[in-house]
This record gives structure tokens, C-alpha cells and sequence, in this order.
């Protein structure tokens, strides 16, 4: 039995590129998305065409039925599941915190935190000892947002991936002992489109003198920390937000 991976928002961006690496590196890989099918069954199509395993399975991570119904299809299909990387997320287009809507509020949190914690929670009653399990590994993404705030810009997404981030240390503490390992990485700027969807396409370039490293990084170099998270490498390591963000 191989090892296998729920990548959430794989379809495109950080989730495609590790989706790609994993199976590389052997996982039998399920490719979440949300709407975009043709872009998930692109990533699929390239991880066979490699010899790999993979599955595309639709579900929108703020709706608790359809993320069940979503870890439903990969048991059947994949088996037990391994690992879990919580990548779906969203942006907004800039705003100040005043000019902000409830509206707003609620989608951020919904589908990066309470997504995340739905699809975490499934997780361990799948990989934990104390429910039957064989161990596992958790990867949530967060943002060097939480960090540093983003204020005129997205506060609102820099507070929910500070939430991210007290959940992975809490979560990490809490199944330690029951063979689950939790970790988080925190990107900075990386070349991908979510910059498009909150209205800022070229902000990855334009940002590029404020990183020490003067330029921005890509999807497959987020992709590489997040596998070495989930790989035996990393075996003593729970608990821990890793940057990487070129020293920003």
C-alpha cells in the first residue's frame, strides 16, 4: 500500500506543484478543487502520464457534508489515508478593515480556518492511534500575512492564517503522542495567481525589492518544504511554522 495524500486546492498554484512533487515521491495523490475541473483533471493527467496514482475529488472546504462526502471518496478509492495538506484558500481585493463586509468576514474564515479545521479533524480520526490509525502527517499553509499583518490590504486574511497558526502548534501538542505529526508553512511572496484573484496580478513582481532575497518565489519552492514536512526527514518535527518567504 502506498502512501496517500488529500492536497485541498490542488488544482492550481502551491496545491498543484505538490501535488506533482508527491507523487514523484510515491503518494497516491487526491487533487481537491472547488469549480475549477479542468484544471484538477490537467493535474491528474500529468501525475499518470508519470506513472503516478492520482484522483481529482470536488468539494467546497467551507461545506462540512461535501468535505465528509470528499474524505469518503478517498478511503474508497485510495485507502488509508497518510498524509493531509490543508492548502485551499482565498484572498479579497485590497481594503481597509472599515470598508470591509460580514459578508467578507464569513468567507475568509470559512473556507481558510473552519475549512482547515473540518478537513483536520477528519484527518485524525482516520490517522490517530487512538482511533485505530497507523499515524499520519498534517501540512497547513499559512501566510508570512500573519506575520506581518498586510494592513491597507488584507487584514482579514492575515488574521485568519494567524488562526492557522495557533492551530497548528495546539493541534500539533494535542495528537503528538498518537503518531500524527502537525506542521504549518508560512509563504511569502510567491509567483502564483492568487495575486490575480485578489487584484494585484503583477503584486509578486512589484514586491520583489522588499524581499532580501529580491525576488519571489515559486510554487514548486513552497511545494519542496511542504513535502519535507510530510517525508520521514522531518520525523522529530511537530509543531513548527516554517517560512518561506526569501528572509522577508
Amino acid at each position: 500500500m502506498s502512501a496517500v495524500v488529500l492536497i485541498t486546492g490542488a488544482s492550481r498554484g502551491i496545491g498543484a506543484a505538490t501535488a506533482l512533487l508527491a507523487a514523484r515521491a510515491g503518494y497516491a495523490v487526491a487533487v481537491n478543487y472547488a469549480a475549477n475541473s479542468l484544471a484538477a483533471d490537467e493535474v491528474v493527467r500529468q501525475i499518470r502520464q508519470a506513472g503516478g496514482n492520482a484522483m481529482t475529488v470536488q468539494a467546497d472546504v467551507a461545506d462540512e457534508s461535501q468535505v465528509l462526502k470528499m474524505f469518503e471518496k478517498v478511503d474508497a478509492k485510495l485507502g488509508r489515508l497518510t498524509a493531509l495538506v490543508n492548502n485551499a484558500g482565498v484572498v479579497d481585493q485590497t481594503s481597509r478593515v472599515d470598508a470591509m463586509s460580514m459578508a467578507r468576514f464569513k468567507r475568509m474564515f470559512e473556507i481558510n480556518v473552519y475549512g482547515s479545521f473540518v478537513c483536520a479533524r477528519e484527518a485524525v480520526r482516520r490517522m490517530s492511534t487512538r482511533h485505530g490509525g497507523a499515524g499520519g502527517t498534517i501540512v497547513n499553509l499559512s501566510s508570512v500575512a500573519a506575520r506581518l499583518g498586510a494592513p491597507g490590504q488584507y487584514v482579514d486574511y492575515a488574521a485568519a492564517k494567524g488562526a492557522i497558526d495557533s492551530f497548528t502548534v495546539g493541534l500539533a501538542k494535542e495528537v503528538a503522542a498518537e503518531g500524527i505529526r502537525v506542521n504549518a508553512v508560512r509563504p511569502g511572496i510567491i509567483d502564483t495567481d492568487i495575486h490575480a484573484s485578489g487584484g494585484l496580478p503583477d503584486r509578486a513582481r512589484e514586491m520583489a525589492p522588499q524581499v532580501p532575497m529580491q525576488r519571489p518565489g515559486s510554487a514548486e519552492e513552497v511545494a519542496r518544504s511542504i513535502l519535507w514536512l510530510m517525508s520521514p526527514e522531518s520525523s522529530y518535527t511537530t509543531g513548527t511554522v516554517l517560512d518561506v518567504t526569501g528572509g522577508r
